[in-house]
C-alpha cells in the first residue's frame, strides 16, 4: 500500500497478474471437475486458491480470484467460458434493444463475493488483497464481437460507426464494473486492479475519445473508498499517458515499454507495476534474476513508487518454483 501511494518501503514489493491458479498443480486440484465460473462462485474455494500462492511463493499482496466476466454473469447474460478459448457470449450485444440486458448490477447479485472476501481478510491478516474487474472496453469487445477476438473489427466498427450507441454501452459498463468493485472494497479490498487485456488494439486518439471517459467513471465512482486503484491494459504502451490521466493512482506497464520510459509518459504522481517479461521465467535462473535487475533499476531511475509485477499474467506452464524465487531474489536485491 506505501508502494502505491509512492512511499519510502523496506523493500519493492511483489504480486503476479494471474497468480492465483493456472501455474499452480494444487489450483488445478483444488479446482478439479469444477468449471471456472462455477468455482468463482463458491466462497470457500475461492478464498483457497487465492491463499495458495501467498502460502507458496510469499508475494507482498494476494489477489482476488475471479474473472472479468464474473459482473456479466451475474446480471443474467448468457455466457460460458470454454477451455482452451475463453469466454463466449451466446447472443452478442449489437443494437439498442440489446443494451436492455444489461442493467445495473446489485450487491446481491454477487453476495459470493463478499462472502468470499470477507474469509480471505480474515485469513490474511496484514497481507493486503487486490480486488479486479475488467476495463469497460475490454467487456464490451467480449460481448459485441461474441468472445475473443484477434482484430475487434465488430467492436470498433460499432465504436466508429454507431457512437451513441457505443458511448452507452460503455456508460452501462462502467456502472457495473463500479458497483463489482465496490463490493469487492466494502467487503475488505485494500486496493483494485481495472484490467484491460484488448485496450492495446487502439489508437492514442480513440481511446481518448471513445474509451477513456468510461474509464474514468469507474475510477472516479470508487475514489470516495481512498484505496489505490490500478490501471493495466496489454500492449499499450502508447496510451500510459492516457491510462494515468483516467484517474488511477499506479500505471501498471506490460514489458514493452522500459519503467524510465513509462514514467516520462504517464507523468508525475503516480506509481508504476511491473515489469518483467512472463515469457523470461523459462530462461535459466540467472538470466531470470539480471532481467530482474534490470526491471528494478530502469523502476530505480524513473524515480517513481514501484510494484515488482510480470509485464502481463503467469503463464500456464511456468514453473512455479520460478515465481517462488523471483519473489525471493526481488525481496533480497531492494532489502533496504
Amino acid at each position: 500500500m506505501r508502494a502505491c501511494r509512492g512511499e519510502p518501503v523496506p523493500h519493492t514489493p511483489v504480486w503476479f497478474m494471474r497468480q492465483a491458479g493456472r501455474s499452480l498443480p494444487e489450483y488445478h486440484k483444488a479446482r478439479e471437475g469444477i468449471p471456472m465460473l462455477e468455482s468463482c462462485m463458491r466462497p470457500e474455494l475461492v478464498k483457497e486458491i487465492t491463499l495458495q500462492p501467498v502460502r507458496r511463493h510469499k508475494v507482498d499482496a494476494a489477489v482476488y480470484f475471479s474473472d472479468i466476466v464474473v459482473p456479466l454473469k451475474a446480471i443474467g447474460i448468457d455466457l460460458e467460458i470454454k477451455p482452451g478459448v475463453g469466454p463466449v457470449i451466446a447472443d452478442p450485444v449489437r443494437s439498442a434493444k440489446d443494451l436492455e440486458r444489461l442493467r445495473p448490477l446489485e450487491p446481491d447479485d454477487v453476495r459470493y463475493v463478499a462472502e468470499a472476501i470477507g474469509l480471505l481478510v480474515a485469513e490474511l491478516g496484514a497481507t493486503p488483497l487486490i480486488g479486479f474487474a475488467g476495463a469497460p472496453f475490454t467487456l464490451a469487445s467480449y460481448l459485441v464481437e461474441g468472445g475473443p477476438s484477434k482484430n475487434h473489427e465488430r467492436t470498433k466498427a460499432l465504436m466508429y460507426g454507431e457512437p451513441k450507441l457505443w458511448n452507452e454501452l460503455l456508460d452501462r459498463l462502467a456502472g457495473i464494473t463500479a458497483a463489482f468493485l465496490k463490493v469487492q472494497i466494502e467487503a475488505g479490498a485494500s486496493a483494485v486492479q481495472l484490467f484491460d487485456s484488448w485496450v492495446g488494439a487502439l489508437a492514442p486518439e480513440d481511446y481518448r475519445r471513445s474509451v477513456m471517459p468510461a474509464s474514468a467513471k469507474v475510477f472516479e465512482a470508487v475514489a470516495g473508498y481512498r484505496v489505490p486503484r490500478i490501471h493495466f491494459g496489454v500492449g499499450a504502451g502508447e496510451l500510459l499517458g492516457l491510462m494515468g490521466r483516467a484517474g488511477a493512482d499506479v500505471v501498471g506497464v506490460d514489458w514493452r515499454v522500459p519503467l524510465t520510459e513509462a514514467a516520462v509518459r504517464v507523468g508525475p504522481g503516480k506509481a508504476l507495476q511491473g515489469n518483467l517479461d512472463p515469457a523470461v521465467l523459462f530462461a535459466p535462473r540467472e538470466v531470470v534474476r539480471t532481467k530482474a535487475r534490470e526491471v528494478l533499476h530502469s523502476a530505480q531511475s524513473a524515480g517513481a513508487g514501484h510494484i515488482f509485477n510480470l509485464g502481463h499474467g503467469v503463464l500456464p506452464t511456468t514453473d512455479p518454483d520460478a515465481l517462488t524465487h523471483l519473489v525471493e531474489f526481488v525481496h533480497e536485491t531492494t532489502q533496504r
